[in-house]
């Protein structure tokens, strides 16, 4: 099978593709522990990709296995065009999640929101182009910054928010009032930015993927599909693309 391996920013994830069918996918696997992963299940082809840490000692890792490896840089050939004006500095994560967009819905226009460390809403275009969109801070970094910039506000771990099923406007004490602006503000702007670009780009497929997209897409009021392996399924489609690219 062909792996398609995301290095995120506190764990790895593989998604195990026979051509282009997921056929599992493994989250949350620690750095130290990835040797092991690959080492007893190699593949015949692999790609790898992170926007925080060096892909190289897995790509050597993968060639000592006789595995076949591509890591996603900026020059790396994608099967979607790129109108953006510092590709160089287009994250990793951000453009495979755009041609995954593809992978589900071709032909459409599409809107990805990755909720992860950071929020992206990412447009990509019926024609197969990365238009660029929005970087927002996430659902943890809204509270380390109210902690970390004002002495007197505690800080709240996240894991004790995501239980909250919604919050009033009216926090009654200084703990349910930086949930209720963290928790509301983040659902005011996701359905406010989804109603814009609907508003001033069309008709729109909106795709929620990344770590903290299962708290929020039942809480959305837009009409919004749930991808959770969409930056994988975008790498296996660029693993794809670049060998059939080399057997031409």
């Amino acid at each position: 099978m062909n792996a398609a391996i995301d290095l995120g920013n506190t764990f790895a994830k593989i998604g195990w593709f026979e051509n282009e069918h997921l056929v599992e996918a493994q989250y949350k696997i620690p750095f130290e522990a990835l040797t092991d992963v690959l080492t007893s299940r190699i593949p015949k082809q692999a790609i790898v990709s992170s926007t925080s840490r060096d892909t190289q000692p897995y790509a050597d890792l993968l060639y000592r296995l006789k595995a076949s490896v591509l890591q996603l840089t900026p020059v790396l050939p994608v099967p979607i065009g790129k109108k953006y004006d510092t590709p160089q500095t287009l994250g990793a994560d951000r453009l495979a999640a755009a041609v995954g967009a593809t992978v589900l819905f071709p032909n459409e226009n599409c809107l990805v929101i990755d909720m992860g460390t950071c929020i992206t809403y990412d447009w990509v275009s019926a024609d197969a182009f990365f238009h660029g969109g929005i970087i927002s801070p996430g659902f943890r970094m809204r509270f380390q910054a109210m902690h970390t910039f004002t002495k007197r506000l505690p800080l709240i771990d996240i894991s004790e928010a995501q239980h909250l099923a919604s919050l009033p406007l009216i926090g009654k004490s200084t703990r349910t009032a930086m949930e209720s602006g963290v928790i509301n503000g983040l659902l005011a702007e996701v359905d406010g930015f989804v109603e814009r670009y609907h508003k001033e780009y069309g008709k729109c497929r909106v795709l929620l993927c990344g770590g903290d997209a299962p708290f929020f897409e039942s809480r959305l009021k837009n009409r919004i599909f749930a991808a959770p392996n969409l930056v994988l399924m975008g790498l296996n489609r660029i693993l794809l693309y670049n060998v059939n690219v080399q057997n031409a």
